[in-house]
């Protein structure tokens, strides 16, 4: 679309964007720590014309450890510190629900299918996912996506700079 080397990057919140915190769950907006580099690469997405969706699973919701609000509050706090290097969220989808309570929880894809749903001109064979964990990763390999692992020796600035690379940019 429009000249990106992507019709979608689809990214993974927890562990890719931002670090983790100790109980597993970001709840309230001051929790969220951006990774370093996290916000210049989305930046580079943004600049570069792909649109970027954050796929994530936010169990803590079907736990009652936040609201819905809650977590309206903190991807608003996320799109704020990456609209400081000239990043931007296309489009947010969650699943809020427990394990074993739907289809679009992460390794399942339904997160993916919505992704896609929402984004008709995409192809899913022109999209990248970049996650952190194994189960961030299954759902989009299974629907065709190129597939993208951060993680401490590989942080998504540098994920980012090589899938640049490897489209010719």
């Amino acid at each position: 679309m429009d000249g990106a080397p992507f019709d979608l990057a689809l990214l993974d919140r927890d562990g890719t964007l931002n670090v983790r915190v100790p109980d597993g769950y970001v709840t309230r907006p001051d929790d969220l720590e951006l990774l370093p580099g996290a916000a210049e690469a989305v930046g580079r997405l943004t600049r570069a014309g792909c649109r970027t969706v954050l796929v994530t699973n936010q169990r803590a919701i079907a736990r009652g450890l936040m609201s819905r609000a809650d977590l309206v509050a903190v991807h608003a706090r996320l799109a704020g510190l990456l609209a400081g290097e000239g990043g931007r969220l296309d489009a947010i989808v969650v699943c809020p629900h427990g394990r074993d309570e739907c289809g679009c929880r992460k390794p399942l894809d339904g997160l993916f299918r919505e992704a896609l749903r929402r984004a008709p001109w995409a192809d899913a064979r022109r999209c990248v996912m970049v996650g952190d964990m194994p189960s961030d990763l299954a759902p989009a390999d299974h629907l065709g996506m190129r597939t993208e692992r951060v993680g401490v020796d590989r942080p998504v600035d540098l994920v980012v700079s090589r899938l640049f690379g490897a489209a010719g940019r």
